[in-house]
């Protein structure tokens, strides 16, 4: 089981931190309006806009390599669980 446990806690670290940038996207999507300004009255409104769109292009690269990081450690995990069951039954 020990050579199981390392590539859990490094899955789990990995995990949690695309959980946090999910969440983190997440509330800066809500504060994401719809609509198109036009007029230059709106011109803060459209600034912020403009930054909340920047942060979410930001951090998406992350969250994606975040997410493929933890597929394959599971993937992996969950092959070495499989090699280490059938070497103990003697099936190889």
């Amino acid at each position: 089981m020990s050579i199981l446990l390392w590539p859990l806690v490094v899955w789990g670290v990995v995990t949690s931190l695309l959980i946090i940038l999910l969440i983190y996207r997440g509330t800066l999507t809500m504060q994401e309006d719809d609509q198109l300004y036009l007029s230059e009255s709106n011109s803060q409104m459209q600034q912020a806009q403009a930054e909340i769109l920047q942060k979410v292009n930001k951090i998406g690269p992350f969250v994606k390599g975040l997410g493929a990081l933890s597929g394959v450690l599971i993937l992996a995990i969950g092959g070495i669980a499989l090699y280490q069951q059938l070497s103990q039954t003697g099936v190889q």
